[in-house]
């Protein structure tokens, strides 16, 4: 990637989508400074006014990587066929509650699917719209050896630092979601590509159905309910106690769900939302497998 053709959007405007996080042009200089790494390898990277650079972070501490290779977008082989089929799993937000703009801050209904793994290593999940078409991913960054081989050795991995980044199809990061090592209670930091805290998603009790607050600028702008108590399905509420959106895990099978850490669910958003709750939605949908993080090896 040639970083001079770089431009950060960070007008978050009325009239601008602050979630188109990188953008090519020829014209408009980039500040040096640190960014989501494009690369999906660690968790930041500097880019020096240029181009990007060797130097990155992950975790508070810094390392050297050459910026050479693709940027990896995690996607699922899985029948557009079955993608539909999740959508009319969920019920009636299947039908889409307002017209999709095509992106995953626009659109209605966003299907979720995470790679099936016998052990899950690194989390990816491939997100499509409810026709079939993929928007973006979701991949983990910054993992060291040893954190993958405590993955892999136990369920101890439960309790550490997770970050992941939201991508767009062209690999782009357009959020940041960052949950740190927990004892009981979870709760997911949520920024933007240039490292601009948007808000929080806390996790308000460890007993019963679990409940998060979305939270921002030192208000609670909505929350995410559990249905029940093995956390299947949520209800996303806004300020006012009213449903905005809502989050359904679908069923793949005995086999599928016992065997692998393999989870699909569909994210049906019932109204256009303004910042900051727009993107405290989708990161909630998109992170609150990880933010539970039972058993990683699908023994929870």
């Amino acid at each position: 990637m040639s970083a001079a053709l770089l431009v950060i959007l960070l007008n978050r405007s009325a009239d601008t989508d602050p979630h188109i996080s990188y953008a090519l042009a020829m014209t408009t200089p980039t500040p040096a400074g640190w960014f989501a790494d494009p690369l999906g390898r660690h968790e930041m990277r500097y880019y020096d006014g240029q181009q990007w650079t060797e130097h990155v972070s992950s975790h508070g501490k810094q390392a050297i990587d050459p910026p050479i290779g693709q940027s990896h977008v995690p996607t699922v082989q899985r029948a557009p066929e079955k993608v539909v089929g999740d959508v009319a799993r969920a019920g009636q937000a299947g039908t889409a509650a307002f017209q999709g703009g095509g992106s995953l801050f626009t659109e209605p209904v966003l299907v979720v699917n995470q790679k099936a793994k016998l052990i899950e290593i690194s989390n990816e999940y491939a997100i499509f719209d409810q026709n079939a078409r993929q928007l973006g991913a979701v991949r983990e960054v910054g993992q060291g050896t040893l954190k993958k081989a405590v993955r892999l050795l136990s369920s101890y991995d439960q309790y550490l630092t997770h970050k992941l980044q939201v991508v767009d199809m062209t690999g782009q990061p357009v959020l940041a979601l960052t949950r740190p090592a927990k004892l009981v209670k979870s709760r997911i930091i949520v920024q933007d590509a240039a490292g601009n805290e948007i808000g929080q998603i806390v996790q308000q009790n460890a007993f019963g159905k679990i409940r998060f607050s979305m939270e921002s600028g030192g208000q609670v702008h909505g929350s995410i309910n559990a249905e029940n108590w093995r956390a299947w399905n949520f209800s996303i509420r806004d300020h006012a106690d009213v449903e905005i959106a809502r989050i359904t895990k679908t069923w793949e099978g005995l086999a599928k769900t016992m065997f692998t850490t393999a989870d699909n669910y569909v994210v049906q958003i019932h109204r256009p939302l303004e910042e900051p709750l727009r993107s405290l939605v989708v990161a909630a949908a998109l992170s609150v497998d990880t933010a539970l993080k039972q058993d990683s090896r699908g023994l929870g």
